[in-house]
């Protein structure tokens, strides 16, 4: 029955790519083949008693506790304002040299991923904070929308990462499952923990990247990446200021899980907690900034978790026709062996993520995908960091990519869509240098991990 299980894919996709929501068409086109199957006799009916038992472990996986902390956590400082005057002391500190103001953005883009960890929010507020002021400031519209849109994506690797947290949950499982087939019973695990220490490297050399590929842009155009000339001088103490907060929040969330002090759910609520200290400290904390926040991690919140219990139908009823089988005696026959099949599955994810979010991807495709390059000894560490690495790439990459539609919603119209595809392209090439890197040296994902373990 395993043509089933792809004319299921299939219909799934149509259905995705026609505007239905993505939560109901997981789980209503998972529940039409299941009922399909019941009538002419070719699924067992016993797999939808499993479904009770997935949705009872999702309500009491606390791993997910993280998500809605993370979101509220970056949603507040979204509303705090605090990127705006990192932003404006480190212009002034740089804008002296050519690129210096796009080494600015860059900056505090990473720091703003550090801090909330969502993408989305990370392209809006940075676009539209910098994005006026690098181009009134005579910077070519592609430098300006490719650094902005290519930071901004910074928060799908940098931890604290939603991300990251929902990877390391799914390939958790599928990392237990895998070591149980092989008759492995007493399973080792991974963590999101250990995912935000493996991505730390892969981050900073992403950030680095970057920021030599700016200089070196600056050096070579002047006249496209110009100094910012100003008379005012950077005040020492506004620049501590404004650097400290993020940085301290950064430091709480990602140096109490380093030292195994929290795990990550608990980091986050301490993310959360302080947030809200930053805010009050700045004297912006109010009801409604509290009550908006609360109310957008609920949203979000809920569709994630919709989001998971469709995924779960549908992966439920995908392996009940077979599905699962198929896949891995396909990646074992491809040629190249593992290295063909890793090939593989990131072009997959690569294409997926023009048309789907991250979030569908990491429940849909990769507990479908990642259990197969479990069973051929790829490392889950490794994994993880490289699909993010991955799905960070296709989310720049046009006609298609998430970022840039978040970028064009916040870009004046005098800059054509067709600048911030031209200008986005050298930043897609970075990441697909470090995505080669990670997959010569492995050690950049998993040293770190390994060296907090001892």
């Amino acid at each position: 029955m395993e043509w089933i299980a792809l004319i299921m894919f299939g219909a799934l996709c149509v259905a995705l790519l026609a505007g239905y929501p993505v939560a109901l068409t997981l789980a209503g086109v998972s529940l039409a083949f299941a009922a399909g199957g019941l009538v002419f006799g070719v699924f067992d009916s016993q797999l939808l008693d499993a479904f009770v038992n997935r949705i009872y472990g999702i309500m009491t996986n606390t791993t997910l506790i993280a998500v809605p902390l993370f979101v509220f956590m970056g949603v507040i400082l979204e509303r705090s304002r605090i990127a705006e005057g990192l932003l404006e002391s480190l212009a002034k500190l740089w804008g002296h040299i050519p690129g210096g103001l796009a080494l600015a953005v860059i900056a505090v883009g990473a720091l703003m991923a550090a801090s909330t960890g969502i993408v989305g929010a990370t392209v809006v507020t940075m676009g539209l904070i910098s994005l006026p002021t690098m181009l009134n400031r005579g910077y070519k519209p592609t430098l300006a929308t490719g650094v902005i849109a290519s930071t901004g994506t910074l928060g799908q690797i940098i931890p604290p990462s939603i991300a990251l947290v929902l990877l390391g949950d799914v390939l958790s499982t599928a990392y237990q499952q895998s070591q149980l087939r092989q008759g492995i019973y007493n399973p080792e695990t991974i963590s999101v923990g250990d995912l935000f220490i493996g991505a730390i490297i892969p981050g900073l050399i992403l950030v680095a990247s970057y920021m030599l590929f700016v200089v070196a842009y600056a050096w070579f155009n002047p006249q496209s990446a110009p100094k910012v000339e100003t008379e005012e001088h950077v005040n020492t103490r506004t620049l501590i200021g404004s650097l400290i907060p993020p940085l301290v929040l950064m430091m709480l969330v990602l140096g109490s899980i380093l030292t195994g002090a929290a795990t990550p759910t608990e980091a986050a609520g301490v993310g959360a907690i302080g947030a809200l200290v930053l805010t009050a400290i700045r004297k912006q904390l109010s009801t409604d900034l509290v009550g908006d926040a609360c109310r957008q991690s609920a949203k979000i919140t809920a569709m994630v978790f919709l989001i998971l219990i469709g995924a779960s139908m549908f992966s439920l009823v995908f392996r009940g026709y077979g599905g699962e089988e198929l896949i891995s005696e396909v990646f074992q026959s491809l040629p190249g062996g593992v290295m063909g099949a890793i090939f593989v599955v990131m072009l997959v994810v690569f294409i997926l993520g023009f048309v789907l979010d991250f979030i569908e991807i990491t429940f849909v495709v990769v507990p479908l995908l990642a259990p197969v390059l479990l069973g051929m000894g790829v490392d889950p560490l490794w994994l993880g960091i490289a699909l993010a690495i991955n799905l960070q790439t296709s989310f720049l990459t046009p006609p298609f990519g998430f970022a840039l539609f978040y970028l064009r919603g916040v870009t004046p119209e005098s800059v054509p869509t067709s600048a911030i595809y031209r200008g986005v392209v050298p930043f897609i090439m970075l990441q697909l240098v470090v995505l080669c890197l990670l997959a010569l040296f492995p050690e950049l994902a998993t040293y770190l991990p390994e060296l907090f373990k001892q």
